[in-house]
């Protein structure tokens, strides 16, 4: 007779671990190893590799971003430009570096005694050729003066110290030898260079709206607007083509200054 409260054991599926141990191979990852795959946490990229791609993404930011704001900064802030003759000496000498406010005259105002930095009206400069670097030396100087990691040199601008303002009668010379402005007798001895005189040449002009006229003051080494009358805008400089006022020479370090203007000068000469 069957015993009612037999119970008939349950076969337990056979578990490869088992085997394993039965037969003393290693489990679970160890086994893996030993069997030449890989384990899954192996397959993730190296560390070194990713911060290398940051270290270079950071570093081409840095260097786009103070490229671009060189650029804004020499387009609509400050300009440095190199000091190619003697015209302007002994306030400028040939080698300067000089920083020009963009600021001018297009938020504030070119005023008599400036020294300002403007292009060719036409004729003024000789043509002169800039010297070959190669292609390749070529397109770096071009793009890091357009930057404005450069200097701009000479080419087509030009550097003089404004002696009259539109409507202003300017004219050369009285008993003494000095120039007039609006009937009245300025003294530049501040800042002619030594041994020059205002003007060799006798000159009675005045100065047409929306123009100025400007002089070196190497005054007797100086193609400015008084030699410049038969050329394109009569010897006058449009306000258009001014690109700024020098305020400050940075180079030479041992000769670094600013340029104020001597308004002094011009203080008595009355409105046109």
């Amino acid at each position: 007779m069957a015993d009612s409260d037999h119970v008939t054991p349950v076969q337990r599926a056979s578990d490869p671990a088992d085997d394993d141990r039965s037969a003393g191979r290693p489990t679970g990852d160890a086994g893996a190893e030993r069997e030449g795959t890989p384990p899954a946490h192996a397959a993730e990229p190296p560390r070194q590799r990713s911060r290398g791609l940051s270290l270079l993404r950071e570093s081409a930011i840095i260097v786009i971003s103070a490229l671009v704001l060189s650029w804004l900064i020499k387009t609509f802030l400050v300009q440095a430009f190199y000091i190619p003759s003697a015209s302007m000496e002994d306030t400028l000498q040939i080698g300067d570096r000089v920083m020009v406010s963009r600021l001018v005259p297009d938020v504030l105002d070119v005023n008599r005694g400036d020294v300002v930095v403007f292009v060719d009206p036409g004729g003024w400069l000789p043509p002169t050729e800039t010297p070959d670097a190669g292609p390749v030396g070529n397109a770096v100087r071009e793009a890091a003066t357009f930057i404005g990691l450069l200097p701009q040199d000479s080419g087509e601008h030009l550097i003089k110290r404004v002696v009259g303002t539109p409507g202003d009668t300017v004219e050369c010379c009285d008993e003494e030898g000095r120039v007039s402005v609006n009937g009245v007798a300025v003294d530049e001895g501040r800042y002619l260079a030594a041994g020059s005189v205002p003007s060799q040449t006798e000159f009675s002009t005045q100065v047409p709206e929306d123009m100025l006229f400007v002089m070196g003051d190497n005054r007797q080494n100086s193609q400015d607007s008084r030699y410049n009358t038969g050329k394109p805008g009569g010897g006058f400089v449009p306000l258009d083509n001014v690109v700024g006022n020098a305020f400050v020479i940075v180079w030479p370090f041992e000769d670094a200054r600013l340029l104020r203007n001597p308004s002094d000068v011009f203080a008595q000469v009355p409105a046109p």
